[in-house]
């Protein structure tokens, strides 16, 4: 039986930055997928914050996969619930509204902190109109997942998995030995589905099924890895030659409806950075985003965004105070 849902509906108070929540009860989302249209000129943000209430036998994780969210991602978003027992009617937050990131609206977009991907569908000598977004599993830090420009080199379905070397002995050393040839099946580790990337070696696949359940960590030896659900379909989307962008943006900005927004995720471990660094990176972000429309910073909520990282957006701008009429003195006899 699906459950009901609850979407909040949203009253920006421009004077104060802040977003009132009230709440209606609104369609299962499982007919609402990850497809976005692209926000008008000048705006950024796409999708919208979403509650939804545990059952009893509910973990974090599981709802995490009901919306196409990853581990995370949805962890950071409720940092007061249990990741494993959020109890029966606990209102959990789904974090599904984004800062579309800094990168070329075309192809695929990953932003490896974030552990995102963005795809933007066109037509040859079309611009995209609409943008479709999964949550992914990248390297762990002694794998880092690489940065930079490609392509999709290669489509593969039911890819047969043959382990390098260095993964053999990796698994060796715990026990676990590994044949030289995995067959495609439900047990391989790339899934049903695999979109060979131009740099070699690295790919973006699903899973098998017994590990479906480990998206949006930092869990793989340097490859993409998606739920098997959202591979399938993005699989015939996406052709060999598309373009793909991996970025290292941990700092978002967008703005809608004349308001800045900022999203934060944790760096990579590697990346690590203090307060101070992290300030100083964003206010240079911020500098550059602001350069052609004035603003005013809410600084309490900068200062939130940055030292408690939850994944979504949040409004870091406010109007200006108003000037006050002047008063009219009053005469006397």
């Amino acid at each position: 039986m699906s459950r009901n849902r609850i979407k909040p509906a949203y009253f920006k108070k421009r004077t104060l930055g802040w977003l009132v929540v009230s709440f209606t009860l609104v369609a299962p989302l499982s007919s609402m997928a990850e497809v976005f249209a692209l926000p008008a000129n000048g705006s950024d943000l796409i999708g919208e914050i979403q509650y939804t209430k545990a059952k009893h036998e509910d973990t974090l994780i599981d709802i995490a996969r009901e919306f196409s969210v990853g581990q995370d991602e949805i962890v950071m978003a409720n940092p007061t619930v249990d990741r494993w027992l959020p109890g029966d009617g606990k209102d959990v937050l789904v974090p599904r509204q984004f800062i579309l990131p800094d990168a070329p609206h075309s192809g695929v977009v990953i932003n490896i902190p974030e552990m995102r991907l963005y795809y933007y569908p066109a037509q040859p000598k079309t611009k995209a109109t609409q943008v479709i977004t999964y949550p992914v599993s990248i390297g762990r830090m002694d794998w880092r997942t690489p940065l930079g420009a490609t392509k999709i080199a290669q489509k593969v379905k039911d890819p047969v998995w043959r382990p390098p070397e260095t993964i053999k002995e990796e698994h060796a050393r715990d026990g676990d030995i590994l044949p030289d040839v995995v067959p495609a099946g439900p047990l391989n580790p790339l899934g049903r589905f695999a979109l060979r990337l131009g740099v070699p070696g690295y790919l973006i696949h699903g899973t098998g099924i017994d590990k479906a359940y480990g998206i949006g960590m930092r869990v793989t030896h340097g490859c993409i890895r998606m739920y098997p659900e959202d591979i399938e379909r993005l699989y015939p989307l996406v052709n060999v030659g598309t373009p793909v962008h991996l970025v290292n943006q941990p700092v978002k900005l967008g703005w809608s409806d004349g308001t800045l927004y900022m999203e934060v995720h944790q760096p990579l471990d590697e990346d690590r950075m203090t307060y101070e660094q992290l300030l100083d990176s964003a206010m240079d972000m911020i500098e550059k985003k602001t350069a052609r429309q004035q603003v005013v910073l809410d600084g309490a909520a900068l200062k939130q965004a940055l030292q408690q990282p939850s994944g979504v957006p949040v409004a870091i701008s406010k109007s200006p105070d108003p000037i006050p009429e002047p008063t009219q003195a009053l005469g006397g006899t």
